[in-house]
């Protein structure tokens, strides 16, 4: 396994991937057993179990998430024996890393690769990484915005009747104690300008992953209760948190502000097409 120093490294996942004939991406199950430190496969069958029955509740179409292989293996005495294995899509792998033991340190880091690689898929790798960095940042709000909405959904099923309060309790968990407001006020926004649009993309990732685990605890625990829904947002909060700083990245309040916000730059853009249009219209 992959350390530099005492640190795991995402290489370790990126060496287990495997692509197929189509150009899919996949891993291994028992290959990911041992990255994950899972000496029992019998163990690490019940994350899968339990990886499959949140995607069951999660996601309405049904999806190839995983595939039964059955695997050659040299017994000792030389003889040819097949054990099962799963090929895993990224999405299943993505809630495996959910639902393993958060005591781990290289699963914690298993979860911040797999949220940010699952989210990056919905455009190719080669069209995210040619976009500019406020290219980025809209794309990532729009997840985080996506995001929210569905957070909410579940939240208001666990009995969250005070939004504000709830998103508050992930702030706080993911910002060391500051509210949204506490947010505001540090990036020196303006009145009524939104947080999230002030933030680079970095900072939406780490917020878009909080949001994502815990929308995943919510349902997969059947949390009840809007004090108990709010504790939840917390602590994931600060999981997330603590999975930053074990990778040794940036703290979010620590990130710098974007110059404009991303409501600034629709203006500008507007602006700009409003212009080519008048232009094509002289024309015209």
């Amino acid at each position: 396994m992959e350390k530099i120093g005492n640190e795991y490294t995402n290489s370790i996942f990126e060496n287990i991937k495997h692509i197929d004939e189509y150009g899919n991406e996949y891993w291994f199950a028992r290959e990911l057993q041992k990255v994950l430190e899972y000496k029992d496969w019998r163990n690490f069958q019940k994350v899968i179990d339990k990886a499959i029955l949140s995607a069951n509740n999660s996601v309405s179409s049904e999806e190839d998430w995983v595939v039964e292989v059955n695997k050659p293996i040299k017994t000792g005495k030389g003889k040819e024996e097949f054990i099962k294995d799963y090929k895993l899509s990224r999405y299943i792998c993505y809630l495996i890393v959910q639902n393993a033991d958060p005591s781990k340190e290289v699963v914690a880091l298993g979860q911040t690769y797999f949220a940010i690689q699952t989210r990056k898929q919905e455009i190719t790798e080669q069209e995210y990484d040619s976009l500019s960095d406020d290219e980025k940042r809209f794309y990532q709000r729009k997840l985080t915005k996506q995001g929210n909405y569905t957070l909410q959904k579940v939240a208001s099923s666990a009995g969250v009747k005070n939004m504000a309060e709830f998103h508050n309790a992930g702030y706080k968990g993911l910002y060391n104690g500051e509210t949204a407001d506490d947010i505001f006020k540090r990036k020196k926004l303006r009145y009524r300008e939104d947080i999230l649009d002030n933030m680079n993309e970095d900072e939406l990732v780490a917020n878009l992953f909080r949001i994502n685990q815990t929308k995943q605890r919510l349902i997969r625990d059947n949390v009840q209760g809007e004090k108990e829904a709010k504790d939840v947002h917390y602590e994931v909060g600060k999981k997330v948190r603590k999975a930053i700083a074990d990778i040794g990245g940036m703290m979010p309040e620590e990130m710098p502000t974007p110059k404009k916000s991303l409501k600034e730059l629709e203006r500008e853009k507007k602006q700009l097409e409003n212009k080519e249009q008048k232009k094509l219209e002289g024309i015209k």
